[in-house]
């Protein structure tokens, strides 16, 4: 049985503060439902201390944004951003559009349209999020996305140039310095000057999560993307270093972030615990880190791989680390995960940045029924179907009508046998069936 040589706050703990949270959006998005831009603009200079006639930025501001950035930083930004389109088209050439005929004169189909409007969320307040602009904004323009808006907080009283840069450089066709659930709703809900739109996508804290999951049935969402959480899988392969590294990268996210070892080795266990309290001393983040690891940080010692990937697999992780002895072995039998990295050679943080693989993925267990955010969420797949002779009409209208009458569905039956009766059907097809 696993051995929790660490935990973190108890579940309890955990639903009494998402209880505050949702309150305090569901407040928020109703105030700017009734008030809208100024509802939004009251917010701003209350939570960012934000203050503009319009939070839309101009293209002379955007320009200036670019003028600030070096060479080496647009270079790097446009090597990200073709990583992930290059990958998003990949990803797109494998959807096809398609057309057969199943029966006789039955002709089946469907097309795969693209979502007329996004608002992307790129997060900013503690760190600015460059490759989130990537991740939603070049994604969404693969896919062929007619408008693609997006918003960011501002970051140490402006907007943020690398951010502002990336989300120029990634297409997006309005962009606004703007932050949390005033961001998320009025993109959602739609002010005087800010039109609303039909999803939402991109990660943010607690109440940029919770406010797209209010608010997801009036607009469509990507998933639900919370705090950052990290599982690292790892045996007697890797050392402690290594371990430590790759949980405190992620747990500096946010005091909130979930970092988990997950190990069947007491040693490599232990000997991370060490590491990271010697990491901790050093990393700049350290105070952001160190929140997340005292309160959500985890330890799990399991007897063999197989518990291992039973025990993951409950975990539901967002980013899963495997650095073992033969990581294709999780790769091949695990289930639930938002996206694997396998072996030591890689890690989180190249998904998060440049890769080419999407960074937006399921958190709180909702990998077990989704995966991340990639070019498929903002198409959506449509059916149609058309009957091309007299005789399959009736045909398919006389099993229809059989099987409205089961239901008892008299007007869905009359639709059927309308049909029977002006193409052809020997029977009337509302009969015993005998």
């Amino acid at each position: 049985m696993a051995e929790y040589l660490k935990t973190g706050l108890s579940e309890s703990e955990k639903a009494e503060e998402n209880t505050k949270v949702r309150a305090i959006v569901e407040a928020t998005l109703a105030d700017i439902e009734a008030r809208g831009d100024a509802a939004v603009a009251e917010m701003s200079k209350k939570f960012d201390n934000w203050e503009r006639p319009t939070f839309r930025l101009s293209e002379a501001e955007i320009e200036a944004c670019l003028a600030r950035m070096s060479t080496q930083n647009i270079t790097d930004i446009k090597f990200a951003q073709e990583q992930v389109r290059n990958f998003a088209k990949i990803q797109r050439d494998a959807l096809r559009d398609v057309e057969v005929e199943t029966l006789p004169g039955v002709v089946l189909g469907h097309k795969n349209i693209p979502v007329n409007s996004i608002g992307c969320y790129v997060p900013g307040g503690k760190y600015p999020m460059v490759a989130s602009a990537h991740m939603s904004i070049v994604t969404a323009g693969v896919a062929g996305v007619k408008r693609i808006i997006a918003a960011s907080p501002p970051f140490n009283g402006e907007p943020n140039p690398a951010v502002i840069t990336a989300m120029h450089l990634g297409g997006a066709d309005e962009i606004y310095c703007l932050g949390g659930i005033q961001a998320v709703g009025a993109m959602a809900l739609g002010t005087e000057t800010i039109a609303g739109v039909d999803m939402l996508v991109g990660p943010g804290n607690a109440f940029v999560a919770e406010a797209k999951r209010q608010l997801y049935g009036r607009v469509g969402i990507d998933l639900f993307a919370g705090p950052t959480e990290t599982l690292v899988i790892a045996d007697e392969t890797v050392d402690g270093e290594m371990c430590a590294a790759d949980l405190l990268g992620q747990a500096e996210h946010g005091p909130t972030s979930p970092a988990i070892l997950l190990t069947n080795s007491t040693k490599l266990a232990r000997d991370t615990m060490a590491e990271i309290e010697r990491q901790l001393t050093i990393l700049p983040t350290a105070e952001i880190a160190g929140q997340a690891w005292r309160d959500h940080g985890q330890i799990i010692v399991c007897a063999d791989e197989a518990e291992m990937l039973a025990v993951a697999d409950d975990i539901a992780s967002e980013h899963v680390q495997v650095m073992t002895r033969d990581p294709n072995w999780f790769l091949e039998n695990m289930t639930n995960y938002g996206a694997l990295f396998l072996g030591p050679e890689t890690n989180v943080s190249y998904g998060d940045k440049v890769i080419g693989t999407n960074h937006t993925l399921p958190t709180k267990k909702a990998a077990r029924y989704t995966g991340g955010l990639w070019v498929g969420k903002f198409l959506k797949t449509c059916t149609y179907q058309r009957i091309t002779t007299p005789e399959a009409s009736a045909m398919i209208g006389e099993y229809c009508s059989r099987l409205c009458a089961i239901e008892g569905f008299a007007g869905h039956q009359e639709q059927a046998d309308l049909r029977v009766r002006r193409y052809g059907g020997s029977n009337v097809a509302g009969g015993s069936g005998d």
